[in-house]
């Protein structure tokens, strides 16, 4: 009789903690989460039940674009033509050929076509603003300097951040999208060296794309 107490003390033990954390889980697990949360990612959160979102977009802004499909999500080819530096008008420069990712929680990241030993990755996020239309803030936080024509292996002096802004517009079919631009180049001080504006011209990756349409 003691032995059969004492499995029940034991039993009662064990689930108590458990019946009082279910009907938690139960409400947050099946709650509707704010529209303030945009993203779908979700972390556990250490000795919780609790899930904590990792993306967020204003509420306004999410309700007010809800009627657009973001087509601008997905993977590109792109293309930065400067047109001026330091405010003079140049001939057009190709300045990057990157790998971009637009995602649906309102992040990006970039592989610049620079070589990787002075940073070919940065990353923004993004809003829409229209319903084919989007902004992008975007940052590349320091790497080493780098002059097109340099020879492989050579690494280039420390600086600072670059900033870009990128105004855009994804075509009707969803293919192609182009805009203007804005660089700024900071050095470690956090005053701009060198600034850019020019135009951006993209093509959309596909399951089909092979090396030689992006070359």
């Amino acid at each position: 009789m003691k032995a059969n107490l004492r499995m029940w003390a034991i039993g009662l033990g064990v689930l108590g903690p458990a019946l009082m954390i279910a009907p938690s889980a139960r409400a947050e697990c099946s709650a509707t989460f704010p529209k303030t949360i945009a993203g779908t990612n979700f972390l556990m959160s250490p000795g919780s039940i609790r899930l904590l979102p990792i993306a967020f977009q204003d509420a306004n802004e999410q309700d007010e674009h809800a009627k657009w499909e973001p087509t601008i999500v997905g993977m590109w080819h792109v293309t930065f033509t400067a047109k001026t530096m330091n405010g003079i008008a140049i001939s057009d420069m190709v300045i990057d050929s990157a790998l971009v990712v637009w995602h649906i929680d309102g992040t990006e990241i970039m592989n610049s076509g620079r070589p990787p030993q002075d940073g070919n990755f940065c990353m923004g996020v993004w809003r829409q603003t229209g319903e084919f239309t989007y902004k992008l803030n975007h940052f590349a936080w320091g790497a080493n300097n780098y002059t097109p024509g340099t020879p492989d292996g050579v690494v280039g002096d420390s600086i600072g951040p670059v900033h870009y802004v990128e105004l855009v517009t994804v075509g009707p079919e969803g293919k192609r999208y182009s805009g203007t631009f804005t660089l700024d180049q900071y050095n470690k001080s956090g005053q701009v060296d060198t600034s850019f504006t020019g135009v951006i011209n993209a093509t959309r990756i596909t399951v089909d794309t092979t090396v030689g349409d992006l070359l």
